[in-house]
């Protein structure tokens, strides 16, 4: 593999990736949700800033965070415990997303639009927790 072309006008090279984690898919579909996570953000009123906002900031970016940290000199018993530290931090941002919608700071098709993200990136990580033994 050369590389890819990722939203947010992102090209990876995987020819120099050193990191363990930067291979892995999940890590990358967590790191393209905590970007789209960061957009939706920005549509939250300003009362939200230390609030909602920040949140579901901290808990969008702490899925991919925990994969990383999860992958690197860990056994497979530490990075299972990672993993389920970042499945706790997406259903924490579903949640969040919950709030914003009952707020009404987006619509019900944006709403769906991340639950479905958010649902298929739950099931990507629970499959390749599984898979560690």
């Amino acid at each position: 593999m050369s590389g890819v072309e990722l939203g947010f006008n992102v090209n990876i090279n995987f020819n120099v990736m050193r990191f363990k984690f930067e291979k892995l898919d999940i890590w990358h579909k967590a790191m393209d949700f905590g970007e789209e996570i960061y957009f939706l953000s920005s549509k939250f009123p300003d009362k939200e800033l230390f609030n909602l906002s920040s949140q579901i900031l901290r808990a969008a970016d702490s899925i991919a965070l925990n994969i990383s940290e999860g992958s690197i000199e860990q056994s497979h018993a530490e990075f299972k415990r990672f993993m389920g530290y970042a499945i706790r931090s997406l259903a924490e941002v579903v949640t969040c997303l919950h709030k914003a919608k009952r707020r009404k700071y987006f619509t019900e098709n944006e709403f769906q639009k991340f639950y479905d993200e958010a649902y298929h990136l739950m099931n990507m990580m629970i499959a390749f927790k599984k898979k560690l033994k």
